[in-house]
């Protein structure tokens, strides 16, 4: 693995300096609370570091006295959760970019235009971005700054975040195959079963999936499910 891969995170306390080196793009996630991450994903090597530069490695007196443990993993997990990570400007930049694009398709996922209750395209939540010149920041996570950059662009673009109930009558021909699919699509919130045997299911999203959605349910259903969506 070549120093592009990784880079040194960084933990002080009381002028003691614990580093530990990672892959930066794994931290990142991991330190935002993605729980597909773990911290050997995102872990190089077994050691916890005074200085890494130097190769000297912090001693179990120190590690125990801040961190209460000499276990390496519960001590990285400090220091990326806590810490700083030491990035290139390339690595700031390029993960910018993915967080960048990360928000974008959050908010198209997750907001409509209130005056019509459809869904917003990336590219316009992506140029009222532009224009508002809205800044990203690396460390907070998408669903935090989304809220904050959504009120930011409505001054450039009619948008709000919102959640839609969507009501699906499935066939009796196939409700009982199918129901399972169905019920990935969202939030449950309501599910009946009608006396000829068709399934009436009452799902929450985010607005912005509205289309999504439906394209999904006549797909498993081979448009004959009978669909209707209310924008709340």
């Amino acid at each position: 693995m070549s120093s592009k891969d990784h880079v040194v995170a960084r933990y002080e306390f009381k002028g003691l300096h614990f580093e530990v080196l990672v892959k930066p793009d794994l931290a990142l996630r991991f330190r935002e609370g993605d729980k597909k991450v773990s911290v050997d994903d995102f872990l190089v090597s077994d050691f916890i570091y005074k200085d890494v530069r130097k190769g000297l490695k912090a001693s179990p007196e120190d590690l125990k006295k801040v961190f209460g443990t000499e276990d390496i993993r519960v001590i990285a997990a400090e220091i990326v959760k806590n810490g700083e990570l030491q990035l290139t400007t390339e690595q700031r930049r390029a993960l910018l970019e993915a967080k960048r694009r990360q928000i974008i398709n959050y908010i198209a996922k997750s907001a409509v235009d209130p005056r019509t209750k459809t869904p917003i395209p990336p590219q316009r939540i992506e140029k009222a971005m532009e224009e508002a010149k809205v800044s990203v920041d690396l460390y907070k996570s998408v669903e935090e700054q989304a809220t904050r950059i959504v009120k930011e662009i409505s001054k450039y673009l009619p948008i709000k975040i919102s959640k839609a109930l969507v009501t699906i009558k499935v066939p009796s021909e196939i409700s009982k195959r199918i129901q399972g699919e169905i019920r990935k699509l969202g939030d449950v919130k309501n599910q009946q079963w009608l006396s000829d045997g068709s399934l009436l299911l009452e799902l929450e999203i985010p607005a912005g999936l509205q289309t999504e959605v439906i394209d999904k349910v006549n797909s498993l259903c081979k448009g004959a499910a009978e669909v209707s969506i209310k924008v709340i």
